[in-house]
């Protein structure tokens, strides 16, 4: 039943009659401020202040994505360098303690590989300068040779950047071991695109039975695992399986307003715990795959928009 609601929201995040009909419910906006900062930079420098001030480090997201339009991905790249400068200035960035993540389809990557590429190189510059570091995100699957081509050009001059895998998809053991290698940063997650049964697992219990390989080979690899996860049982199987490392070598990563609580232990228990914090006007498409990763969120939502009629 979970999967057959998860397919219908996935399905839903790319339709524009439902995204006009979200967007347009008098609540919908407060709702969403459970999952989202805000739509301003303000904003998004406002929740880093209060995540890194209770001992959390951050990972910031201009929302967007599939943009065809140089000039909105121009704009994109813009805010990124703003968002970059506002936390270098706030003294918010230093260490890594917030750093930026990417969407490369939101900075051209659909329009032209190159673009993108350029694009990307001006956000990890400037993140360079505020003392930081850039995570491309990863999106659906029809993107990952391409994110990933792009990632081992940006190491050449940028070796921090971090890149990120999606253990629901088939190839991702087999990207885990190519990517296990010393100063490599890469966060792995479930996935949270409707994609194939060709290129992807189906069944929440092969995504999870994959996580956990693909987490083996990381833990036991020389690079940097980020472990993206709310799964309490993933969480404690990751807390096993990096016994062995030394403190710092790895972290853990949860969405911003999921499981704070536990964000906030796990970070009292000396580990280091990576906020990834979204914010900006484009938040249909993130707030939809939220709802399809868990059906509490699912209910959540709907109850408020039912309020409004």
């Amino acid at each position: 039943m979970h999967g057959t609601i998860r397919q219908v929201i996935l399905a839903a995040s790319r339709n524009r009659a439902v995204e006009r009909v979200v967007a347009g419910a008098p609540l919908s906006r407060s709702v969403v401020r459970r999952f989202v900062a805000g739509e301003l930079v303000d904003d998004a420098v406002r929740a880093t202040r209060e995540l890194t001030t209770n001992g959390l480090t951050v990972s910031l997201d201009h929302l967007g994505e599939d943009t065809l339009d140089i000039g909105q991905a121009d704009a994109t790249v813009k805010a990124y360098l703003t968002l970059l400068q506002r936390l270098g200035e706030a003294g918010l960035a230093g260490g890594g303690r917030a750093e930026v993540s990417v969407k490369l389809t939101a900075v051209g990557q659909a329009i032209d590989e190159k673009l993108a590429l350029d694009s990307a190189r001006r956000i990890c510059e400037a993140a360079r300068n505020a003392g930081t570091t850039v995570t491309l995100d990863m999106e659906d699957s029809s993107t990952t040779d391409s994110t990933l081509e792009i990632l081992r050009e940006l190491r050449l001059d940028f070796p921090d950047t971090g890149g990120v895998l999606q253990s629901y998809l088939h190839r991702t053991e087999s990207d885990c071991r190519e990517l296990a290698h010393a100063g490599s940063r890469i966060r792995l997650c479930k996935g949270a695109y409707k994609e194939p049964e060709s290129v992807a697992y189906q069944s929440d219990q092969e995504v999870d039975r994959a996580y956990v390989r693909c987490l083996k080979v990381l833990m036991a690899g020389e690079g940097y695992p980020m472990v993206a996860s709310h799964d309490p049982r993933l969480v404690a199987i990751a807390g096993h399986l990096a016994k062995d490392r030394a403190p710092g070598t790895y972290e853990y990563q949860m969405l911003y307003g999921i499981r704070p609580a536990e964000q906030r232990r796990l970070a009292a228990a000396g580990e280091t715990v990576r906020v990834y914090v979204p914010y900006g006007e484009q938040w249909y498409g993130y707030l939809m795959r939220r709802l399809a990763e868990r059906p509490a969120n699912l209910t959540f939502f709907l109850r408020a928009l039912a309020s409004t009629s």
